[in-house]
């Protein structure tokens, strides 16, 4: 559970640098309270962590020769397939996440959550 609780922390921070960075990006753009910005980074912190959890694995396998002929760069446009699949996901429940372009916004979101939730996962403890 703590592991979980992290990863979503992780995820939430992640996702709202890329949308403090990238101006492509809206998190919680329209809403004027603290709380009500901070339980859309929780919801949409989840759900980009599902998607990750159960859709990526499957995409990553299916595009598995691209990967490797690209040298692993292709990895990058999976990682904003499912920044733009998340962006779909929250509006699906009316949450205000969302994504202008694939290209560019999604894949400079997709290089600094990369980077944030790297650097992230080496500061805080997994529980493993």
């Amino acid at each position: 559970m703590k592991s979980f609780a992290i990863k979503v922390l992780v995820n939430g921070v992640a996702l709202w640098v890329a949308a403090h960075v990238v101006k492509g990006i809206h998190l919680a753009a329209n809403t004027t309270s603290t709380s009500s910005q901070l339980v859309t980074i929780f919801w949409v912190a989840i759900i980009f962590g599902v998607l990750n959890a159960l859709i990526k694995p499957v995409m990553t396998i299916l595009s598995l020769p691209v990967i490797i002929l690209t040298l692993g760069l292709f990895a990058l446009i999976v990682n904003a397939a499912m920044l733009e699949l998340t962006s779909w996901a929250a509006g699906q429940f009316k949450l205000g996440f969302h994504v202008d372009q694939f290209f560019w916004d999604a894949v400079f979101g997709a290089i600094i959550i990369t980077v944030v939730s790297m650097i992230l996962n080496l500061v805080l403890p997994d529980g493993d």
